[in-house]
């Protein structure tokens, strides 16, 4: 009976452990998470907030603080979730450890009343009267396996003992270290609050600033979304005349809109879908700005925006780079706008737009990583943004899920 409850706990350990594993697996995918956020923190701070607050017009100075605040609250998200998460797991270790020690115990009372009883028989009856005292073989044989068995049993207990003593240890260790952990966490989210609050009150007195001219900026929203509507539309023109261009070349023709493949194209387009997430960025440093798709404006979160790619926040005349080998599909400069390069590969097409020095021609081959021009940097605005773009023929894809980790 107390083997088969043995047998019986051995299997909800395994399964607790099971249980225990899948949390902590859990915190490490919430600790990357944290330190790219943290990460990211650092890019905002030195690419955004190094720059005096003058070289900046209030509503950028707005921009880049919404930002940053938004960032900051997705920090302390994950770092409660880590805390909860650790709290968990300290609750699960905390009752593991009470019912390892009963069951060590119950270990160590049933060792020891079969030591007690090993003795008492000794003295009572020795082994070889035990067999000798037999009726027949048979029964002699069942005797000596018995004695063999309880002596396997006795070895047994003795083992789990050991082993129990053990599970014990490490569970105590890694408690310890939950609870280190989790103080660690919450220490950092008292820092992070502290410093949320700071940005959300200096975001006050910058609103407060410029309420009286709220209109002038609520048209300059609608004026850079009508821009980014513009140049929507003249990318869409460009791909379409490309697509049209290199199909009429190679002889075929599509109704579909899209690229006629030859079979080096066929495997260029290949390699580049093959290193999805694995791109590297098209500038040395940066953040994401802007995120791909439908959104808040960052100065008014009544506006709605809609961005066709990422704009990402970098260094002053910061050089751009091809993110994959490929050619120069086009080079196009819109009325009142700064250049955009289109780089094909493929049936996939990579967009840098808003550069101020172009490296590159049409028709150039670019192999991954060369620099084709440098970012333009809006004195106005104080800003460098880059507007990058991924198409799978006229399609719209979302480049963060393109590009590496940084």
């Amino acid at each position: 009976m107390k083997k088969n409850f043995y047998i019986l706990f051995c299997i909800v350990f395994m399964l607790s452990s099971a249980a225990l594993f899948s949390q902590s697996e859990k915190q490490k995918k919430l600790e990357l998470q944290r330190q790219q956020i943290i990460k990211e923190m650092k890019q905002i701070n030195a690419l955004l907030f190094t720059k005096k607050k003058e070289e900046k017009s209030a509503i950028t100075l707005i921009e880049d603080l919404n930002y940053k605040v938004n960032v900051r609250k997705n920090l302390i998200r994950i770092t409660n979730e880590q805390a909860n998460l650790l709290n968990r797991e300290i609750n699960t270790n905390q009752n593991e450890i009470t019912s390892l020690r009963a069951q060590l115990q119950e270990l160590k009372d049933d060792y020891a009343a079969m030591v007690v009883k090993s003795y008492k028989s000794k003295s009572e009856q020795s082994k070889v009267m035990f067999l000798l005292s037999s009726s027949n073989f048979q029964q002699a044989y069942k005797r000596l396996q018995y004695i063999k068995q309880y002596r396997d049993y006795q070895k047994e207990q003795g083992e789990a003992i050991k082993t129990k003593t053990k599970e014990l240890q490490v569970l105590n260790i890694q408690l310890s270290k939950q609870k280190e952990d989790k103080q660690k966490l919450i220490e950092e989210n008292r820092i992070a609050k502290r410093e949320l609050e700071s940005e959300l009150k200096e975001r006050e007195v910058l609103m407060a600033s410029i309420k009286t001219d709220m209109s002038k900026f609520a048209s300059q929203i609608k004026q850079k979304q009508q821009e980014a509507d513009r140049l929507d539309k003249e990318i869409d023109r460009l791909i379409a005349e490309a697509i049209a261009a290199s199909n009429k070349k190679a002889g075929k023709k599509s109704s579909t809109g899209k690229f006629v493949l030859t079979p080096e194209a066929k495997k260029l387009a290949s390699s580049f879908a093959a290193n999805k997430g694995k791109l590297g960025w098209p500038v040395t440093r940066g953040v994401i700005k802007a995120k791909f798709g439908k959104g808040r404006s960052l100065t008014d979160s009544s506006v709605e925006v809609n961005n066709s790619g990422v704009k990402i926040a970098t260094d002053k005349n910061a050089e751009v780079k091809a993110v994959f080998n490929g050619v120069v599909s086009s080079i196009h400069v819109m009325k009142r706008g700064n250049p955009t390069i289109i780089i094909r590969h493929g049936d996939y097409l990579t967009i840098y737009h808003n550069l101020s020095k172009l490296y590159v021609k049409r028709g150039d081959k670019i192999t991954t990583n060369q620099v084709i021009g440098e970012v333009f940097s809006n004195n106005v605005t104080g800003e460098t943004l880059l507007d990058f773009r991924i198409y799978k023929n006229d399609l719209k894809l979302n480049p963060q899920s393109w590009l590496a980790n940084q």
